[in-house]
C-alpha cells in the first residue's frame, strides 16, 4: 500500500516534530514567509553560500528534532535532473524510516505543481520497501504525506497509479527464482488478471508445441518443469479508438543455456525477466487510471537452462511464422521467446506494438545504465519515443537498424541466424532479428532495458532495481 495523501493549498507557519521537505524555485533571494527560514540562513551563513547558490540540499533540525530539508530547484532544467535532486533531497528524510512526512512547495502555481508532483511520485515510489529476506528487517513504509502549497486533487490520481505500476515492476523484478519460477509468476499473473478483471489467456507448452512455436519451445524445453507459457492479457475501455500491444520478456533464470554465463555474468539473471515486469505495470497502470485505451499484454514467461533436452548451437528451429532459425549461441534466448511472441501480438494487428526486454548486454556496454535503448521500423515513432523519454525522465536513445546490418545474420543452412558470435553490434542485430517477426508492417519499438538496474538509483527511483519504462510506457500509450 502507498502512503496516504493529503492536501491544503495554504502552507501554515510552522510544523512541529514532523519531517519536512521544502521546494522552493531558485532565486536569489528567500521568500518572506518561508518555514524555519531562521534555520536556513544559519547553514546558509556556515556554508558561506547565498541564496540562489543553494543547488543541491541544504539540512537541518529544528528544536523539536524533526529533520528539514531545502531544496531549490532549476525548473528550466531537464526532467530527470529535477526528478533526481527531490529523490535525493527527500531520500535524506526517507532514511530516516518516517511514518509521516511534510512537503511544502513554493513558487507560482506551475512551479508548485512540478514540484508536488515530483516529490509527491518520489515519495510514493520510495516509502515502500521491495521485498527483503533478511531475519530482521527494521524498515517501515511511510504512511502518510502531507503537502502544503498545492492542493489539485486530480493531479495525483494517475500519479499514484503510475507509482503502484512501477512498484510492481520493481517487487516482481527483485523477487528470487525460487519464488518466482515460471509456474509460480504465471500463478502471480493470473491473480492480478482477476483482480483488475482482465481477460486471461495461457499458450502452454503443449499448445506451443501444437500451433509450431518452435522458437519458443526451443528455449523453454531446457526445463524439466513444463511450467514455461505465452500469457495473454486484455484490458478494454468502451471509449477505446486504439489498441496497443505491449510485449515483455520474462525469463525468470537465464543461465546462458549450453554457452553457460560465467559465475560473474550469471549472478542477478532472477532479474532476466524485467521486461515482462515492465508490461505489466504499464497495464495496471493504465487500468486504474482507466484510460481509453485498448491493451494487448504479451508475456514471454519461461527460465533458459541446461540440461539434456535443452536446445543447442547448430540446431535450427522453425518460429511459428515459418522461418528457420539457425541456433548461433544459447544465450541469447531472450529474442527466441520473443519472436514467437511478436507474432502473436502482430497477427492481432494492434495500432502500436511495443515489445520490453533486457536483451542485450551490447546496449549495457553502448549506454551504460543510465538510458534505455530504442529500435523500430518507423522514424516517427523512434522521435516519439525520445521526446516521451525526456518528459518523463526515462531517457532512452534511438539507434538505426538500417538493411545493410541485415547480411550479417545470414544463414548458409536456415533462414536466418538467432545471431552472431562476434557480438558486433549486437543490439542492432537482435531488433533486425526480431523485425522478421512482427507481420502485417505493425508500427512497432523495441525497447533494450539496459536502465533497468542503475546502482544508486535512477530519476525519481532510489532503489538500484529501477522500473525503468512504466514511466515511459504510460505516456506512449496515451499518446495520439
Amino acid at each position: 500500500m502507498l502512503a496516504q495523501l493529503t492536501l491544503a493549498q495554504a502552507v501554515p507557519k510552522r510544523l512541529p516534530q514532523q519531517h519536512l521537505l521544502v521546494l522552493l524555485p531558485k532565486n536569489k533571494t528567500l521568500p518572506q514567509d518561508l518555514l524555519h527560514a531562521d534555520l536556513l540562513k544559519a547553514v546558509l551563513a556556515r556554508r558561506k553560500l547565498k541564496p540562489d547558490e543553494l543547488a543541491t540540499t541544504a539540512v537541518s533540525a529544528n528544536a523539536d528534532g524533526a529533520l528539514i530539508v531545502w531544496a531549490m530547484l532549476d525548473f528550466s532544467k531537464e526532467t530527470f535532473a529535477q526528478q533526481v535532486q527531490v529523490r535525493k533531497a527527500l531520500q535524506l528524510l526517507l532514511d530516516e524510516k518516517p511514518q509521516r512526512i511534510a512537503i511544502v512547495v513554493l513558487g507560482d502555481a506551475t512551479q508548485r505543481q512540478q514540484a508536488a508532483t515530483l516529490a509527491v511520485y518520489s515519495a510514493w515510489v520510495n516509502g515502500t520497501p521491495l521485498p527483503l529476506h533478511k531475519k530482521k528487517d527494521e524498515r517501515k513504509p511511510l504512511q502518510k504525506i502531507e503537502l502544503f502549497g498545492f492542493a489539485d486533487q486530480k493531479i495525483f490520481a494517475p500519479l499514484k497509479a503510475q507509482a503502484e505500476g512501477n512498484f510492481l515492476c520493481r517487487e516482481l523484478t527483485v523477487l528470487p527464482p525460487n519464488e518466482l519460477t515460471p509456474g509460480l509468476y504465471r500463478s502471480r499473473v493470473k491473480k492480478l488478471a482477476q483482480i483488475n478483471k482482465w481477460k486471461h489467456e495461457e499458450f502452454d507448452l503443449k499448445k506451443l508445441r501444437k500451433m509450431g512455436a518452435g522458437a519458443f519451445v526451443a528455449v523453454a524445453q531446457g526445463s524439466a518443469e513444463e511450467d514455461a507459457a505465452i500469457v495473454h492479457l486484455h484490458y478494454t475501455h468502451p471509449k477505446a479508438k486504439k489498441t496497443v500491444a505491449l510485449v515483455g520478456k520474462g525469463i525468470c533464470f537465464d543461465t546462458g543455456g549450453h554457452n553457460l554465463k560465467p559465475a560473474r555474468y550469471m549472478h542477478g539473471m532472477h532479474e532476466d525477466m524485467n521486461g515482462s515486469a515492465v508490461a505489466l505495470g504499464i497495464l495496471l497502470a493504465a487500468t486504474q487510471q482507466k484510460l481509453a485505451v485498448n491493451i494487448d499484454c504479451w508475456l514471454a514467461i519461461a527460465q533458459n537452462h541446461i540440461g539434456p533436452k535443452a536446445y543447442k548451437q547448430n540446431d535450427i528451429v522453425k518460429a511459428l511464422n515459418g522461418t528457420t532459425i539457425e541456433i548461433m549461441h544459447t544465450d541469447a534466448e531472450g529474442r527466441m521467446v520473443l519472436a514467437d511472441t511478436l507474432t502473436l501480438a502482430s497477427r492481432a494487428k494492434p495500432n502500436l506494438l511495443i515489445d520490453f526486454a533486457t536483451l542485450t548486454g551490447s546496449m549495457h556496454v553502448a549506454l551504460g545504465a543510465r538510458y534505455s535503448g530504442v529500435l523500430g521500423n518507423r522514424d516517427a515513432l523512434l522521435q516519439q519515443a525520445v521526446q516521451a523519454g525526456q518528459q518523463s525522465g526515462e531517457r532512452l536513445c534511438a539507434f538505426p537498424m538500417d538493411e545493410d546490418y541485415e547480411p550479417a545474420l545470414d544463414s548458409k543452412v536456415a533462414d536466418i541466424k538467432q545471431c552472431t558470435l562476434d557480438g558486433e553490434a549486437d543490439h542492432i542485430l537482435a531488433a533486425r532479428f526480431l523485425k522478421r517477426f512482427v507481420e502485417h508492417d505493425t508500427p512497432w519499438l523495441h525497447v533494450d532495458l539496459s536502465a533497468s538496474r542503475c546502482e544508486g538509483g535512477l530519476g525519481s527511483v532510489a532503489s538500484d532495481v529501477t522500473g525503468f519504462g512504466v514511466g515511459w510506457g504510460l505516456r506512449m500509450v496515451q499518446a495520439k
